[in-house]
């Protein structure tokens, strides 16, 4: 059977790229997707004229019956072997003080508690403590949880840190399992999380202060990615790697 990787929020930016990846290394993508279901199609379907194996599933990993269901889904799909928690939302810039409870819990709820979730229930299916063949999870944090982000996104930053502790945890929790549990901190990288956060062109912004002088391609992270996840770093776990051009 297929080898089977999960990749949350996989229907644009990082995790497209990811699952687009992962598809021509020869895994079966799951495309995890809450909103952009149009989207997440459009992945499946250029993974599949490329010749690979994907389904779109829509879950909110904030919600535990989604996780649940999603996780049905996968285990029809074949053994899960991978997960990549990358799922993630911030708000409109600005400062705490202008930031109520619901908008920190809405992050929160789903960077965080999303991503233990999903990490949980991959763990149940991997581990061999539990009758798995050990596997391999990544995180996708940010580089964000290492400056802080002040004055635009300090909740965003601070569930960033959140899964920067959560990964090295695990990892240690789970090494003897057969899992390992690394993290990619990705930099500036030309998504449209900027727009969402209400600076389209933030990038542009802060290139000049970047030491390779330019943003970043979603690629360029999924191979990050996928090599964490690959046979080339069976000694690798509770490591974050930077993918942020030097800064």
């Amino acid at each position: 059977m297929a080898r089977v990787l999960l990749v949350t929020g996989a229907a644009r930016g990082i995790g497209a790229a990811t699952a687009r990846l992962a598809a021509r290394q020869g895994y079966a993508v799951c495309v995890n997707y809450r909103d952009s279901r149009e989207q997440a199609e459009a992945v499946v379907r250029a993974i599949s004229a490329d010749g690979g194996q994907a389904q779109a599933v829509r879950a909110d990993v904030a919600s535990e019956c989604d996780v649940a269901a999603l996780f049905r889904v996968v285990d029809r799909m074949g053994p899960l072997v991978a997960l990549v928690n990358n799922a993630g939302i911030l708000g409109h810039q600005g400062r705490l003080l202008d930031f109520d409870a619901a908008r920190i819990a809405r992050i929160l709820s789903t960077n965080v508690v999303g991503t233990m979730l999903c990490a949980r229930e991959a763990v149940r299916r991997m581990s061999t403590r539990q009758g798995g063949n050990g596997g391999a999870i990544v995180n996708v944090s940010s580089a964000a949880a290492r400056t802080g982000a002040a004055g635009e996104y300090v909740d965003y930053a601070a569930s960033k840190g959140a899964v920067d502790t959560f990964t090295r945890g695990l990892a240690q929790e789970v090494a003897s399992e057969g899992i390992r549990v690394n993290g990619v901190r990705p930099g500036f990288i030309h998504t449209d999380i900027h727009a969402s956060g209400g600076e389209p062109d933030r990038i542009a912004r802060i290139a000049p202060s970047i030491p390779l002088g330019r943003g970043g391609t979603p690629e360029e992270v999924a191979r990050a990615i996928l090599w964490l996840l690959s046979a080339e770093a069976t000694y690798t776990t509770g490591a974050l790697l930077d993918v942020s051009g030097g800064r």
